[in-house]
């Protein structure tokens, strides 16, 4: 006599994991975070030496602690960084973005005491090399934040709190394809118009032409700036007009263009393009030292462009 089946109850269907929330605003909102490109290369985050040693000995102090979400260098929305409280005074509040080593944000440090700064940097070396700065210099007006660009404008920093942004030399991007990547996109340009208080100025500084054109034109179209410097240095004085004269960016970094390539930066650059009629460059910025990597960009023949607007 054969055993009846039993009948088996059916197995639940395997839940997805749940989607983790998304910062309003933050580079994960504007689809650029899980795989996809992002406006910035994290180059390396570990730390030997005297970077580790200055990790260990100043972090807590002089590094903002900050609560993630999404990725490690991403800003938990419900995070807003309070100047007044961190610094212990109130003080103009200058945000360089892209801070590198620390040698523009910690000069400019050191030579205004009455101002306070934030180094934003995802490139870990870089922080430390900052805390070295800081340390070595006695400077209790710089702090620094690992942290996305986009989240620190969107949601840490209070709108109407900063009195500058400095976003120095960010990387160009050459290819055309690679262009959306830029950090400077209109999107961009409005989170630094929200952190910026009225009469606000974002100074912009590039050793590339095509990335100079390309910010022009972004903000040229933004309604919350002014160009400082409208029609200012054009024509035959424009860095522009001289860069295409010279084809100096035929040379990439100072090497010749390998035979039957073509150069890295082609589209707005080129040794007969005419002349800048619309110009808009700004002098440079005394407040910028000439840094390790500005020199390499003079070294190899390439111009500097300055821009400068004011928050409307």
């Amino acid at each position: 006599m054969s055993t009846p089946e039993i009948p088996q109850s059916p197995q639940p269907a395997a839940q997805s994991p749940m989607p983790r929330p998304v910062t309003p605003g933050s580079q994960a909102s504007f689809g650029t975070y899980g795989g996809r490109p992002v406006s910035f290369v994290r180059r390396g985050t570990r730390l030997q030496g005297r970077r580790q040693q200055a990790w260990d000995e100043h972090a807590d102090r002089w590094v903002l602690d900050v609560p993630r979400h999404v990725a490690n260098t991403s800003v938990h929305p419900d995070y807003v960084f309070d100047a007044e409280a961190e610094f212990g005074r109130k003080a103009p509040l200058v945000v360089e973005i892209g801070s590198g080593l620390g040698e523009a944000v910690c000069h400019a440090a050191e030579e205004n005491p009455d101002k306070d700064f934030l180094a934003v940097e995802v490139y870990t070396p870089g922080l430390a090399n900052t805390l070295i700065k800081i340390a070595s210099r006695g400077l209790s007006n710089v702090r620094v934040v690992e942290a996305n660009a986009p989240e620190v404008l969107a949601t840490m920093l209070p709108a109407g709190s900063v009195s500058e942004v400095w976003v120095f030399f960010p990387d160009p991007w050459h290819k055309s394809r690679h262009h959306k990547r830029r950090l400077i996109q209109p999107e961009f340009a409005k989170l630094v118009a929200r952190v910026l208080e009225p009469g606000g100025l974002w100074r912009v500084a590039t050793d590339w032409s095509n990335y100079a054109v390309h910010v022009r034109n972004v903000v040229a179209e933004s309604q919350d700036f002014e160009n400082l410097h409208h029609g200012e240095r054009s024509g035959p004085e424009s860095p522009l007009t001289k860069v295409w004269e010279s084809g100096v960016e035929s040379v990439v970094g100072g090497a010749p263009v390998k035979e039957g390539r073509a150069p890295v930066s082609t589209e707005h650059t080129g040794p007969n393009e005419g002349v800048d009629h619309v110009g808009g460059w700004a002098p440079r910025f005394d407040g910028r030292i000439r840094t390790s990597f500005e020199t390499k960009a003079h070294e190899a023949g390439r111009m500097i462009f300055d821009l400068c607007y004011r928050k409307v």
